[in-house]
């Protein structure tokens, strides 16, 4: 009997690599149950694929290019990129028919793509920030822009929130508000770290007291890496840098105690967290998902003026569990002093709801199949 493998095309948004490292358990999920998967992608998730998953299909999707700000002004430049945005997302909607005739997918799974829906297959959406905040002056618009967002992901058959459904989860506002439509499910927190942890065969460095986890889009992630190893220089401490930049291979060694690694695989990056102890980085909800795999407090550096950082910093430093400190602000000393107390947390996935609903699609494929 002929085994019945169907495409699945998923497609991570590009803007650093979070999305492509929450979409690995998703590809496994799909590979498991039968689904031939393709991966859609552009930039650094598209090098993070081919350095660390080789035997991986990959396309390239051009993604949207959003000018970030060197300042603050986060708010005011995101605004500026909306008609670029709105014009990106009907691109790479029609972009998406030409990948879904050369693939004949059947599904197609978008980490945060708004425009990666298609009517003639199922079309799955990854999000765990539905309800976007916004400074305090503007609250009284986040009901409209909530509205808004939530007519781009109805164009999907499901939404899928990478986050626990009890007690407002990892996630709290940004995914659990009352009206949650019924074609979300709730699939658990998603990382790329799982398994048991072994020890590297052979590691490019001894284990250090501090790892620094720099993502993001730049120019905000470039100067977080000069800021952090300017401060390091003041110190002491022996420190791990992993970069986020899985196309560069430019490792330094300062002052023979601080390693900086342009990226780090992701079996080592894990060895190295859980044996630090410290870890400083932003508060990227991929990255926060990372250290709940591992249980690991983290002092947070929120990007000046993504609101979505900045909330979630304030509330899980509120709920003690990593400790949180403007960019501006940051004294590495002032840091190390202040986690004291801050204990982390530990939010480990099954995958159950999300082996589910896969099995599910599968299923619904096969069913087309037959009519």
């Amino acid at each position: 009997m002929q085994t019945f493998n169907p495409v699945a095309l998923v497609c991570p948004l590009d803007w650093g690599i979070g999305h492509a490292t929450r979409c690995v358990p998703v590809i496994r999920a799909l590979r498991d149950n039968g689904w031939r998967v393709i991966v859609a992608a552009d930039g650094r998730p598209w090098e993070f694929y081919y350095n660390e998953y080789p035997e991986l299909e990959l396309l390239r999707f051009p993604g949207v290019e959003v000018r970030y700000p060197r300042g603050s002004g986060m708010l005011p430049a995101m605004a500026a990129n909306i008609p670029r945005l709105l014009n990106g997302f009907r691109v790479e909607h029609e972009f998406l028919k030409k990948l879904l005739k050369e693939t004949g997918a059947s599904l197609v799974i978008s980490d945060n793509r708004y425009g990666c829906w298609n009517a003639g297959v199922k079309s799955v959406f990854i999000s765990h920030q539905l309800n976007i905040q916004l400074p305090a002056g503007m609250k009284w618009l986040e009901p409209v822009l909530r509205k808004l967002t939530m007519s781009f992901i109805s164009r999907y058959n499901e939404c899928w929130i990478p986050d626990t459904e009890d007690e407002g989860g990892l996630s709290g506002r940004l995914s659990h508000f009352p009206g949650l439509p019924a074609c979300c499910y709730f699939i658990g927190p998603l990382t790329r770290f799982s398994g048991p942890l072994h020890e590297p065969g052979s590691l490019p460095c001894q284990p250090a007291g501090i790892v620094a986890l720099i993502s993001g889009p730049d120019p905000r992630r470039s100067m977080l890496e000069s800021l952090i190893i300017k401060q390091l220089r003041e110190t002491s401490d022996s420190a791990i840098i992993a970069g986020g930049r899985p196309e560069s291979t430019d490792r330094q060694v300062i002052d023979s105690r601080i390693h900086v690694f342009p990226h780090l695989e992701s079996s080592l990056l894990r060895y190295y967290i859980t044996k630090a102890e410290y870890v400083i980085c932003r508060s990227g909800y991929s990255t926060l998902m990372d250290l709940a795999e591992i249980g690991k407090p983290a002092i947070l550096i929120p990007t000046p003026g993504q609101t979505e950082q900045e909330y979630l910093a304030a509330r899980l430093s509120k709920k003690k569990i990593h400790f949180s400190v403007s960019e501006k602000g940051f004294n590495l000393s002032s840091a190390l002093e202040n986690i004291a107390g801050y204990e982390g947390i530990i939010l480990r996935n099954d995958l159950t709801v999300l082996k589910q609903r896969v099995k599910e699609l599968y299923d619904q494929a096969a069913i087309r199949r037959l009519r």
